[in-house]
């Protein structure tokens, strides 16, 4: 009859008073009904949102921009140089006296010198977007793991309220069990005891929502007061493609990877370039000087400017400097090599161990959804008929209520720790990975049904 009852509560509780629960769970603001009417009410929003408004990544962005801007200033020739000379006292000449000169030089590097220096700024300005990409993985990563965190808090309390809206029935049916003199008064402090441990602990809870609430604002740049709502679920992610496929896609996607192919290519380049200084530049210059009109009449050319071609080259002498610069090239080149393969060895650690903590998720969503909780709904259902029967003290039924409750926030752990190894996998390899995504929730209520 009891159990009939306890199971007659909770079908009302979940399918009549979800909406109360609601209520008092979030007392909607002013805030919520406008961060609502934004829109951002999914991840896919809330990880638009950051990538348009993180600030970090603006300024990632913008120095990648201004990479780009230096390809077109190495690759242009150096200035030409134009010189005017006066002379003090001029010099007198045949053709008459010279005043002053004009000078127009320009000076032209060895043959490829241009081309190399722009192809290091590029791939300088392509290893700045790798890092770019990189910040923007991260931003998502850390959006990804605090909104299933905030997904995790949200049924976490969810699941207590409805625990201690159980209690509160235990605790009346002690209590009209002490007044017919059916159990001892001891049963009720224990009830009520353990109703006010589970409600301070639902109101630790709910205050763990503000410090989440505001890395989520942070890392979207939005007002420190708003108020994001309760995310709606959890959803399990079932991986599509292979081991071996993740890990040989890491290298083709990671941008930490490309970034150190980046500086590789460059100090390549850089090498290039500290070889062709062995060779000299040169400078094609035109000259004229201001002449006046001879003293002596009839002077043939007279007053006429004379105009002069030089060509100089440097000399390109000093051959242990160069040798010097070509040594400290192949050094960097090999530092960017060397840092690459160290990337990697530790990318795919770090992909190991996300993987073993998303199947060991997996394999606990597993265990809690299709065994434990279903047996400790069996075992509670039990121990309510044999607690009414009075074959079982409130201890006893107190016991079996903490296994279920420690079952489903366990269930709800592991919900979350595979969506946050599975957003980590996706950091880590560079992409979206192609996946099976399946709604998972709890069983329909959390005790058996009579």
């Amino acid at each position: 009859m009891a159990f009939a009852q306890v199971a007659f509560f909770c079908q009302a509780l979940r399918e009549v008073g979800a909406e109360d629960l609601e209520v008092q769970q979030d007392q909607r603001t002013a805030a919520d009904s406008k961060q609502e009417s934004m829109g951002l009410e999914t991840l896919s929003e809330y990880l638009t949102q950051a990538a348009l408004s993180n600030e970090e990544l603006k300024a990632a962005f913008y120095r990648w921009k201004a990479a780009l801007e230096k390809v077109p200033q190495v690759k242009s020739l150096p200035d030409p140089r134009f010189t005017f000379a006066y002379f003090v006292r001029s010099v007198e000449t045949r053709t008459g006296p010279q005043q002053a000169s004009l000078t127009l030089a320009q000076t032209f590097p060895w043959f490829g010198k241009l081309d190399l220096k722009g192809d290091i700024a590029a791939q300088e300005a392509s290893a700045v977007k790798a890092e770019y990409d990189a910040l923007k993985l991260k931003i998502f990563f850390d959006v990804k793991n605090v909104y299933f965190e905030y997904g995790y808090l949200a049924q976490a309390v969810e699941i207590t309220k409805e625990n201690i809206e159980l209690l509160r029935y235990l605790e009346s049916v002690a209590r009209a069990r002490y007044s017919a003199g059916a159990t001892p008064y001891a049963d009720v402090i224990r009830t009520q005891v353990e109703l006010g441990k589970l409600e301070d602990r639902v109101r630790t809870l709910i205050d763990l929502r503000t410090p989440i609430m505001a890395k989520l604002i942070a890392a979207m740049n939005m007002p420190a007061e708003t108020v994001l709502p309760w995310p709606t679920d959890v959803p399990v992610m079932v991986i599509g493609i292979t081991d071996d496929e993740l890990f040989k896609q890491l290298p083709e996607h990671n941008p930490r990877i490309k970034r150190f192919e980046y500086l590789e290519a460059k100090e390549q380049a850089g090498i290039e370039l500290a070889q062709k200084d062995y060779y000299p530049d040169f400078t094609l210059g035109l000259q004229t000087i201001a002449t006046g009109e001879a003293i002596i009449p009839g002077i043939s050319d007279s007053g006429e400017d004379p105009i002069i071609a030089s060509l100089s080259i440097n000399l390109p002498v000093w051959w242990d400097k160069r040798r010097a610069a070509v040594s400290e090239a192949r050094s960097r080149r090999l530092s960017a090599k060397t840092g690459n393969q160290a990337v990697q060895d530790t990318l795919r650690a770090d992909m190991q161990l996300a993987l073993y903590r998303y199947r060991d998720a997996q394999r606990k969503i597993d265990l809690y959804q299709n065994t434990l909780i279903p047996k400790a709904e069996q075992s509670l259902g039990v121990t309510l008929e044999a607690f009414q029967a009075g074959l079982r003290s409130s201890l006893d039924l107190i016991d079996a209520e903490k296994t279920l409750l420690e079952f489903e926030l366990a269930y709800v752990r592991a919900l979350a720790e595979q969506a946050q190894s599975f957003a980590q996998l996706e950091m880590l390899l560079g992409k979206e990975i192609p996946c099976k995504i399946h709604g998972s929730v709890l069983p329909d209520l959390t005790f058996p049904r009579s």
